[in-house]
């Protein structure tokens, strides 16, 4: 195989992104719990979180090299050109809370993003493994038998299929524990949040990105502070039942 893997000559990024978002989008329509939200106040709640990923997306990617984004503040073309999903994930959660207070909709509604946010991460990562070098998203070299070479003669980490695999296991997981206990309005997505940005906090150790952060990257500081949130907010709300059932 070569990298890019062009299919019916389209370049895989541009194909597997596009269809992430069309299939996501088509996903949500389908799942989404019709009683939670009605319909057109559930379209807007999916244009904060399009308009919030997107800027979140390219807001984190400008502190991967904070030298160089400060060189290059007024370089278009630079600040355009990256973005990453833990950025699209946080920044996405903001704009749904911004658009729910806006439409006065109270509610939660992460559940119903939960498996189509999935499905549209995992094709998107197929397309950022087909990319190869070009897509910046592989691990360092390593001599485990999951090796691949994506055109240099070097064998790295696929850190695209780990992710893939692992996002895989966690809606299986996830969704066995939804039906085998029911929890809080808002539960499943922020522990698929929680353990999304537990494995990427890890895994991000195996990429080679600067790590300007002490031992950690751009994106591993936002884990973290996602981490903090998240924990925080279980545990909150797991106070609250306590105090209900007491009560």
């Amino acid at each position: 195989m070569t990298f890019p893997f062009y299919i019916f000559g389209i370049h895989p990024h541009l194909l597997f992104e596009s269809l992430a978002y069309f299939i996501g989008f088509r996903v949500y329509l389908y799942t989404r719990n019709k009683d939670r939200i009605p319909m057109e106040k559930a379209l807007w709640v999916v244009v904060g979180a399009i308009l919030g990923a997107a800027f979140g997306a390219k807001f984190l990617y400008w502190f991967e090299d904070p030298k160089k984004t400060i060189v290059n503040w007024n370089n278009i073309f630079y600040l355009m050109e990256g973005k990453t999903i833990v950025g699209g994930l946080l920044g996405g959660l903001i704009g749904v809370e911004l658009a729910k207070k806006f439409i006065g909709w109270t509610r939660s509604t992460g559940d119903d993003f939960v498996l189509p946010l999935a499905v549209g991460m995992m094709i998107g990562r197929i397309g950022c493994f087909l990319t190869g070098l070009d897509d910046h998203t592989y691990g360092v070299a390593t001599n485990w038998i999951t090796g691949v070479d994506f055109g240099d003669g070097i064998k790295r980490h696929p850190t695209q299929l780990y992710e893939i695999f692992f996002l895989g296991v966690l809606i299986i997981v996830l969704f066995q524990k939804k039906k085998k206990k029911a929890g809080w309005e808002g539960l499943l997505f922020q522990l698929f949040m929680l353990s999304y940005l537990v494995f990427r906090l890890f895994i991000d150790f195996i990429k080679p990105t600067p790590h300007p952060y002490w031992i950690f990257n751009n994106i591993q500081m936002a884990c973290l502070l996602g981490i903090w949130y998240y924990i925080w907010l279980i545990m909150k709300k797991q106070m609250e039942k306590r105090r209900e059932s007491y009560a």
